[in-house]
């Protein structure tokens, strides 16, 4: 996107670079990387990015008022309604595609939005990975609001650790050893120095919930969440606690929110970067389908999305179930990236940690040829999958992407 950059990358490019970038990240990770890497980080102009970081804190602000607060409260299942929510997400993630305006210009359309973590631990790592061993410029940033490494560090460390010992606070997965994203757990064991702990080996005792390790008996003081609900739902892994029971448990990302802020709030949002989207209890015509894709309210990594709905597959699903769809605007999102391999789309993740306000912290890149973004539709395809994205760093852009307003 950023022309003289990428022309100079792709005209320096090396395999065997690309194999010690690889090597690099599996040493850094100390477990190989699941998931595939994209053999190029993404040039990004400063001023898009800024679009798209005001545009995520817009629609996040339209998501905690009051009034929507009551319209998702119907989004939280009865078993998995945790107390004491807090008044906002701690982690929220706004996904962009880019289409063409009648002027030709780039504009952000959102895709969707989560209220919960992301690899906030193994993204920054992959950008530097990039950095370094492709020895890119130094004034390439990858971090955003004005963070440099310490400080994100810090803001990290501040709102999962908060002011406990780390051994009191753990993060929360199911399977962790077997998930795709255990390299960032990992990452955030090293930086964090607190535990990964299987959401099955977790104990209860009255109101408190222990771990164990190396043989002593641990109390949980705070959990960074990193479950996701139709996981537990399908894998049903025997639990000695109930996530709805009132513990004397902190939540680093309270869970109520992966309900909240997910593909169940886009019909509530009202903003020029949304495509148009119903339930679909609410569709008059089941027969017009041709310029939406159907997507199911809370499934992750592109499960059970229809990219092409027909009348027959729609009136398959119960009515009483249609409200757990959504019938998104069809977009046709514009290729950017000129790769080898002719040019390809890429989906921008913009990563809020809302510490006081919501802050832009990072931005994670999904490349793509297929129909779908996501690292599972692009198998067998080269200069695709998960990327990072770099942006100047230097006197006329000074990196600190926060605070934006927009011009009167």
């Amino acid at each position: 996107m950023l022309a003289d950059l990428r022309q100079r990358f792709n005209r320096n490019f090396s395999r065997e670079n690309y194999h010690k970038l690889l090597q690099v990240m599996e040493k850094q990770c100390g477990t190989a990387v699941e998931f595939r890497i994209s053999e190029t980080p993404c040039f990004l102009p400063y001023a898009l990015l800024g679009q798209m970081c005001l545009y995520g804190e817009e629609l996040i602000h339209q998501l905690v008022t009051r009034k929507y607060l009551e319209q998702s409260q119907p989004s939280i299942p009865a078993e998995f309604n945790v107390p004491q929510e807090s008044p906002h997400p701690l982690f929220i993630q706004v996904d962009f595609g880019l289409v063409k305006d009648r002027a030709g210009a780039l504009q952000p359309k959102l895709v969707e939005l989560q209220g919960f973590p992301s690899l906030y631990a193994y993204q920054p790592v992959l950008a530097r990975t990039y950095t370094e061993v492709y020895g890119l410029d130094r004034t390439l940033s990858f971090f955003l609001s004005g963070l440099d490494w310490e400080s994100y560090t810090d803001l990290l460390r501040r709102v999962i650790v908060r002011n406990h010992d780390p051994e009191n606070v753990i993060l929360l997965e199911i399977d962790p050893q077997h998930q795709k994203t255990l390299p960032d757990f990992l990452l955030t064991e090293k930086m964090l120095a607190i535990t990964t702990v299987d959401v099955s080996q977790v104990k209860k005792q009255g109101r408190r919930l222990y771990y164990e390790k190396n043989g002593v008996r641990i109390p949980i003081s705070r959990i960074y969440n990193r479950v996701i609900v139709d996981e537990l739902v399908r894998i049903k892994p025997s639990l000695e606690f109930r996530f709805t029971d009132d513990l004397e448990v902190e939540w680093a990302g309270h869970p109520n929110w992966f309900f909240r802020i997910s593909k169940f709030s886009l019909p509530y949002l009202e903003h020029e970067c949304v495509p148009e989207t119903q339930f679909l209890s609410d569709f008059d015509d089941i027969g017009d389908l041709e310029n939406y894709i159907l997507k199911p309210l809370f499934s992750f990594a592109g499960l059970g999305i229809m990219l092409h709905p027909t009348r027959t597959s729609v009136e398959a699903i119960p009515k009483g179930y249609r409200s757990n769809y959504v019938l998104q605007q069809r977009m046709n999102f514009e290729p950017i990236i000129q790769t080898p391999f002719g040019m390809t789309k890429a989906e921008i993740r913009i990563m809020y940690i809302w510490e006081h306000q919501p802050m832009p912290v990072m931005t994670i890149i999904r490349m793509g040829r297929g129909t779908m973004m996501g690292v599972d539709h692009n198998k067998n395809m080269e200069w695709v999958g998960s990327s990072a994205g770099l942006f100047r760093n230097d006197t006329e852009c000074p990196g600190r992407i926060s605070g934006i307003t927009r011009p009167a």
